[in-house]
C-alpha cells in the first residue's frame, strides 16, 4: 500500500492571477490548469506534477479572521526548496518581508507573508 500524500490545498484569494504569478515566480512552479470554480467562482491550479495549490476567488474583498485563533483558518502554508536563500532574495524582489527565520533541525525556513496575508513558510533540508 502506498503512503498517503497531502495532493492540494485551496485557498480564497482576491486575485487568482497574482496569487499564481508569485507561486510560479518564486518557486518555479506551473499552472496546471484554470477555470471555473465552485460556486462560479475561478480556480487556478499551480504546482508541480504531485501537488499544488489552487487560488481561488469568487470576486469578494471580506478580510480573514485571525487565521491563528479561529478553528478552521490556513495558519500557514509550507514549501520545501533547495535554495533558501536564493528564494529569499525572490521573495525580497517581490516586495514582501520575510520574518520568523529559524535554523534548526531539521532544517532552515522563513515566513512571509503574501497575498491577502496568506502566510507562507519556505523551508530547506538541504
Amino acid at each position: 500500500m502506498t503512503a498517503a500524500f497531502l495532493e492540494h490545498v485551496n485557498v480564497t484569494v482576491s486575485d487568482p492571477q497574482a496569487m499564481a504569478d508569485l507561486l510560479v515566480d518564486l518557486f518555479g512552479w506551473r499552472i496546471r490548469w484554470q477555470g471555473e470554480g465552485k460556486g462560479g467562482g475561478h480556480s487556478i491550479h499551480v504546482g508541480n506534477e504531485d501537488s499544488y495549490v489552487v487560488a481561488y476567488s469568487q470576486g469578494g474583498q471580506m478580510k480573514a479572521p485571525d487565521r491563528y485563533r479561529t478553528p478552521g483558518g490556513l495558519n500557514h502554508i509550507g514549501v520545501v526548496v533547495e535554495d533558501l536563500d536564493a528564494v529569499e532574495a525572490k521573495v525580497k524582489a517581490a516586495g514582501y518581508h520575510p520574518h520568523n527565520h529559524g535554523d534548526y533541525e531539521p532544517g532552515r525556513r522563513f515566513y512571509f507573508d503574501g497575498p491577502d496575508n496568506i502566510e507562507i513558510e519556505v523551508v530547506s533540508y538541504a
